[in-house]
């Protein structure tokens, strides 16, 4: 049951994990790389994170612009999400992530982590916050079910 968030950017993809259970969210990694278009090693990390953690589903950042059109850097999220699923057995979904390198670094700054060390940590944060966001979702769309069926079982 454990998920797997990413945040990808343009040299690096911040990682975060579920516990075993599903429930915990918890920044895990961020891997970086010297060019964008240099992804073997990235897509091989998370492929090992994958196999190694018994990850049963990734979610993945989606950078929307905020009127909800893709831009670039989503288009090439969608590029980076098609050669991962080439490497990965298991369904990858993408998530909206408009501003959550803004939160990222919002909560950075409420721990007080200096700038100069942020760096090793926003994209992490980031991807946290892409998973959580989608494990709030999945929550909603349950309590949401379960109230159209308590409605529907009261009607008869």
């Amino acid at each position: 049951m454990r998920k797997m968030g990413l945040d990808y950017g343009s040299k690096t993809v911040g990682v975060a994990m579920t516990d075993a259970l599903g429930v915990t969210v918890m920044p895990f990694e961020t891997i970086t790389r010297k060019e964008e278009n240099k992804l073997r090693r990235t897509l091989a990390r998370i492929t090992e994170l994958v196999g190694e953690y018994e990850v049963d589903e990734i979610v993945l950042g989606r950078p929307v612009l905020m009127d909800g059109s893709d831009g670039e850097r989503a288009e090439k999220t969608v590029i980076f999400k098609d050669l991962l699923e080439k490497r990965v057995s298991v369904p990858i979904v993408f998530m909206d992530e408009r501003l959550t390198t803004v939160e990222a670094d919002e909560a950075l700054n409420e721990m007080e982590i200096p700038r100069s060390e942020r760096k090793k940590y926003i994209d992490q944060i980031a991807a946290a916050l892409v998973l959580r966001s989608y494990l709030n979702q999945i929550e909603y769309d349950k309590e949401k079910e379960n109230l159209r069926r308590e409605d529907r079982h009261g009607e008869n």
